[in-house]
């Protein structure tokens, strides 16, 4: 039985869907906050199992009966401490893998965006269990690219305080597919892949492909942090949100997150999908 938390988020729905490609659903469980929300699952056969992180005895109820678990990573400001009690609770069943989604970077400590360190928390911990384990580091998804550019990228173009860092986007899509192959197969491993694209670019290359493809100049500004909160502002964008970009955007500038590998292409076995086909498609271009 494989154990799938997060299993109504968006990579969690997604490693779900494909593992229903290559194993039977009476061999899936879904961790899962409400079960209404997951009713489409259950109609497929997967198991539901309710709970939340913080909630050791709903863990414990979910562990039984599983061999492989897949911790999809939270967004909560204590997550580390939830991730733990997932481990924990994974142990304490007799689970024997456990799989966990975690973030590619280069340096952690000279990272901006210092919650990306409880990913490396957790995979340190997950060594600690003595559990065998799969961490699928994600680079930054491609999908995203719209939260940088702005909804009006063709008409204002790109303003943004990344400077020439470079990020080798890679599907969501696609990363869901190579862990769903990962979690399918012989999991005796203990192992570490960067889930990344092929080639990084920058945002001044992604103008150039936006040009391309929408035949209308759209160019390319890195102003300061300063300059880029203060212009957000003024266009009434919430402080969160211009915070968790500019934080993003400094980490881009400093290439943290330019760390290319072809584990991908191996797991997926083929290549994953450039960035400029994945414009043309979010654009329809």
């Amino acid at each position: 039985m494989i154990l799938v938390t997060g299993a109504t988020g968006n990579l969690g729905s997604l490693v779900i869907e494909n593992l229903l490609k290559k194993v039977d659903a009476s061999e899936i469980a879904a961790f899962v906050r409400d079960a209404e929300k997951a009713s489409d699952l259950k109609a497929k056969g997967v198991d539901l199992r309710v709970g939340t992180y913080d909630d050791t005895s709903s863990l414990d109820n979910a562990m039984q009966g599983v061999d492989k678990v897949l911790l999809v990573s939270g967004l909560d400001p204590n997550r580390y401490e939830q991730h733990k009690n997932v481990v924990d609770a994974a142990k304490k069943a007799g689970v024997q893998f456990i799989g966990y989604t975690g973030v590619s970077m280069k340096d952690i400590d000279s990272a901006t965006n210092k919650f990306m360190g409880s990913h490396f928390q957790t995979e340190d911990y997950i060594k600690a269990s003595g559990l065998n384990y799969a961490f699928f580091r994600n680079t930054l998804y491609t999908e995203g690219l719209p939260l940088f550019l702005g909804e009006g990228v063709f008409e204002q173009g790109i303003f943004l305080p990344a400077g020439e860092g470079k990020v080798p986007y890679a599907l969501r899509t696609e990363m869901a597919e190579a862990i769903a192959n990962v979690l399918a197969g012989d999991t005796n491993i203990k192992e570490t892949y960067e889930i990344t694209g092929a080639e990084a670019v920058s945002f001044g290359e992604i103008a150039q492909m936006l040009t391309d493809l929408s035949g209308k100049e759209v160019g390319y500004v890195s102003p300061s942090r300063a300059q880029f909160e203060e212009v957000l502002k003024g266009a009434g964008v919430p402080d969160w949100a211009i915070g968790l970009v500019a934080d993003f955007s400094e980490d881009i500038r400093d290439n943290q997150h330019n760390v290319a590998f072809d584990h991908l292409e191996k797991l997926l076995g083929r290549k994953p999908a450039d960035v400029k086909s994945v414009l043309k498609g979010i654009y329809n271009l």
